[in-house]
């Protein structure tokens, strides 16, 4: 029987998210891996790359792994109706229900986090405790069934830890060495801990847009009266 993989395909993804751990599961053998949207026509990604559903959500088998990839589109994701239902439905039955980067806040808005370990991208990470999650700063988190993967590039960490599980160590290995995975980054900016003051805060200036916008979302769905807002200067 085919392992059901389905990765949720909207506008403003952030392609990495998807594509990363996209590029894993289609390793797994026996694995088939649906770019799962709310309808067929094409999608552009938060950088414009042009991404193709493969099965519309009202037509998706039951999932074995269930997978939320973020970005700018996660904003609108969190108040859609329909989307939700399809979170929870498909993650109610689902063998694994994951989430890359700010997937994890559909995840919340779906209830789906609530007194779960999980992660997220650095600049949403303590947005996960309004749904009642317990925020871990780590690129992948594993809570019984719900396995959550750090910002972007966590995704290929995420999905590789996932391939072990379901394919077995050595077979991900094989994954992983196909790909070549073996970072070693030009510079340490890549966390606010190990970032340069100044990076870090350029950072957060280019995306207090978004994140003064998730910031009422949030607070809009689950009525928290403790989220930080960035004008207030929150850790990390």
């Amino acid at each position: 029987m085919a392992l059901e993989i389905g990765l949720l395909t909207f506008p403003n993804v952030q392609q990495l998210d998807l594509t990363a751990p996209y590029e894993v599961f289609v390793g797994i053998p026996g694995a088939r891996v649906h770019l799962v949207a709310a309808g067929p026509d094409p999608v552009i990604s938060a950088t414009g790359l042009v991404l193709t559903p493969t099965m519309r959500m009202a037509d998706c088998p039951a999932l074995d792994v269930l997978c939320i990839p973020g970005g700018l589109g996660v904003n609108a994701l969190m108040q859609d109706a329909g989307v939700l239902d399809f979170v929870r439905a498909q993650g109610r039955n689902a063998r694994y229900v994951t989430s890359v980067c700010t997937g994890a806040l559909v995840l919340g808005a779906a209830g789906l986090l609530g007194a779960r370990r999980a992660t997220t991208h650095w600049a949403a990470l303590d947005l996960l405790a309004a749904f009642g999650a317990i925020p871990v700063a780590e690129r992948v988190v594993r809570d019984g069934n719900l396995v959550t993967g750090g910002g972007v590039t966590a995704g290929i960490d995420f999905a590789l830890t996932l391939a072990a599980e379901l394919c077995g160590r050595p077979a991900a290995e094989g994954i992983q060495l196909g790909l070549e995975y073996a970072p070693a980054p030009p510079f340490g900016a890549g966390t606010p801990a190990t970032a340069d003051p100044a990076v870090l805060a350029a950072a957060r200036t280019r995306l207090a847009a978004s994140r003064a916008e998730r910031e009422r979302i949030v607070r809009a769905i689950t009525g928290a009266t403790g989220i930080v807002s960035w004008r207030d200067g929150p850790a990390g």
